[in-house]
C-alpha cells in the first residue's frame, strides 16, 4: 500500500532533525525517513575518541542546550548524537527509523519515494542525507599485507596492527587521528595537501566566535568548484590550535601529497613547505582580521602578540620525503583521511551537475518541490553546520509553507 503525506524528509541526521522541526513549527504534515539511527553517522562513522569541533554553546541548535556539558566544552560524538535523538524526541518529530529510501522519482505533481517499507508519495521532498556519502579513497596501494581503511573506519589505535601508520590527509580528521596515534606511541606519518588552519582561540574567544564577528559563517562559495575547504581545526584534548610543528615535534612525520604508489614505494608531491605556509598565512590573517574587528570596535579583549610567534620549520618540512618505501618504513596501517563524494544515482530526475551536485539556489532547485539540506555551502559557509541547518531549515520550511 502507498503511504501519502504532504512533505517527506530523506535523512534523520542533523539537517532533517532541523528540517522536521521547523516543518512543525508551520504545522506542515510530514514524515521523515531515516535508514539507521537518528544521527547515526555520529555513532558509527566516527572514531571512538571524536569530539565537536566547536564548543557546546555553538555547535547546537538554538532552541536546545546540551545537557551535563559545559558550554565552552567540546561535545563527545555519543553526547551529539544523544542530543539530536533527545530534540526529536522531546518535540515529538516524525522520525521513523530503520527505513531506507532507495529511488525518488516524479509522480504527477510531485514525488514518489521507494523505501525498504513499501512506497510513499509526497507533495513535497527535502533531501537531508547529508554531504558523507561515499569514502574517496584516491591512490591504489596494491600490497596485500598493508591494511587500509578509510577514517570513517578507524576507531582507536588499539584497533589497528602493530607497526607504522601513514595517515592521508591533513584536514580536521587526519590531523587529530595521527595526533591520536602518535599520543599512543605509534610511529606516525601524515600527508599534508592545502589547508586552512585558524587559531583555536585567540584574545579570549574561540575561533567560531571570531568567524562569526567577521562574517565568515555567511559567505558565498566563492566559485563552483570551490565549496570543499580543508580545514584543520581540532576539539580534543580540551582544545587547540592544529599546529603541524607541534605535531612534527611529538614525532610525527610530515609529508607533501599522496601521488601514485609503484612497486610498494609512495611518489609524495615537493609542495609540503608550500602548504605549511599557505597554512600560516591563513591562520595570520585570521589575526589580522580579528585585530583590525577589536579596534575598529573597541573591544576590550587581551591582546596575544605571542599567537603570532611561529616556531621554525621542522627538519622533515625543509628536506622532505619525496618517495616513501611502505615496507622500509614499516607501515602496517594507511589511514585515508581523504573526504567523502556525493552519491545521488538513487534520485531518478535530471538535476546534477556533472561533478555529481545537486542544481540549486540555496537549497531550492528547478523542480517545483524538490529542495536539498545539510550541503557544504548550501546558502553559505555555515550550511554544514548544526546551526547552519537549523537556519536553512528554517528558510526552506517558510517556502513549502507559502507554496502550500
Amino acid at each position: 500500500m502507498t503511504e501519502t503525506v504532504h512533505t517527506l524528509v530523506i535523512g534523520g541526521g542533523q539537517a532533517g532533525v532541523a528540517a522536521s522541526a521547523h516543518l512543525q513549527k508551520h504545522g506542515i504534515p510530514h514524515l521523515v525517513l531515516e535508514r539507521d539511527r537518528i544521527a547515526e553517522r555520529w555513532r558509527s562513522w566516527r572514531w571512538d575518541s571524536l569530539v565537536a569541533n566547536g564548543p557546546a554553546w555553538h555547535d547546537r541548535f538554538p532552541e536546545a542546550e546540551f545537557e551535563g556539558i559545559d558550554p565552552e566544552a567540546f561535545a563527545p560524538k555519543e553526547a551529539v548524537a544523544d542530543y539530536f535523538e533527545r530534540f526529536a524526541r522531546d518535540r515529538a518529530l516524525p522520525v521513523r527509523t530503520g527505513v531506507e529510501v532507495t529511488r525518488l522519482e516524479r509522480s504527477g505533481d510531485g514525488f514518489r519515494a521507494t523505501t525498504s517499507a513499501g512506497p510513499v508519495e509526497a507533495r513535497n521532498v527535502i533531501v537531508a542525507t547529508g554531504p558523507f556519502q561515499v569514502p574517496v579513497i584516491p591512490t591504489a596501494i596494491s600490497d596485500p599485507g598493508i591494511t587500509q581503511l578509510h577514517s570513517n573506519s578507524y576507531r582507536n589505535p588499539g584497533a589497528l596492527p602493530e607497526g607504522a601508520v601513514l595517515v592521508v590527509g591533513a584536514g580536521s580528521s587526519g590531523a587529530q587521528i595521527a595526533e591520536e596515534l602518535v599520543r599512543a606511541g605509534r610511529r606516525v606519518y601524515l600527508s599534508v595537501g592545502p589547508h586552512d588552519r585558524p587559531p583555536r582561540r585567540y584574545r579570549g574567544q574561540d575561533f567560531v566566535w571570531w568567524l562569526g564577528k567577521l562574517g565568515k559563517w555567511d559567505m558565498k562559495a566563492p566559485t563552483p568548484g570551490t565549496e570543499h575547504i580543508t580545514i584543520a581545526v581540532s576539539g580534543a584534548y580540551g582544545g587547540h590550535t592544529m599546529d603541524f610543528r607541534r605535531l612534527a615535534g611529538l614525532g610525527v612525520t610530515l609529508l607533501g601529497r599522496a601521488g601514485a604508489c609503484t612497486d610498494g614505494v609512495l611518489q609524495l608531491a615537493d609542495d609540503l613547505q608550500a602548504n605549511m605556509e599557505a597554512g600560516d598565512r591563513n591562520y595570520l590573517s585570521v589575526l589580522d582580521e580579528a585585530d583590525a574587528y577589536a579596534a575598529a570596535h573597541g573591544l576590550d579583549l587581551p591582546e596575544e602578540p605571542q599567537a603570532r610567534q611561529l616556531g621554525p620549520l621542522p627538519d622533515c618540512v625543509t628536506n622532505p620525503i619525496l618517495a616513501l618505501d611502505l615496507k622500509s618504513a614499516g607501515i602496517s596501517t594507511v589511514i585515508w583521511a581523504t573526504g567523502f563524494r556525493l552519491d545521488f544515482g538513487w534520485i531518478d530526475l535530471d538535476i546534477f551537475r556533472p561533478d555529481g551536485r545537486p542544481r540549486h539556489q540555496d537549497g531550492v532547485t528547478e523542480v517545483p518541490g524538490l529542495y536539498f539540506i545539510g550541503l557544504p555551502w548550501l546558502s553559505c559557509r555555515g550550511s554544514a553546520f548544526i546551526w547552519g541547518a537549523w537556519t536553512d531549515a528554517e528558510r526552506l520550511a517558510a517556502h513549502i509553507a507559502a507554496r502550500g
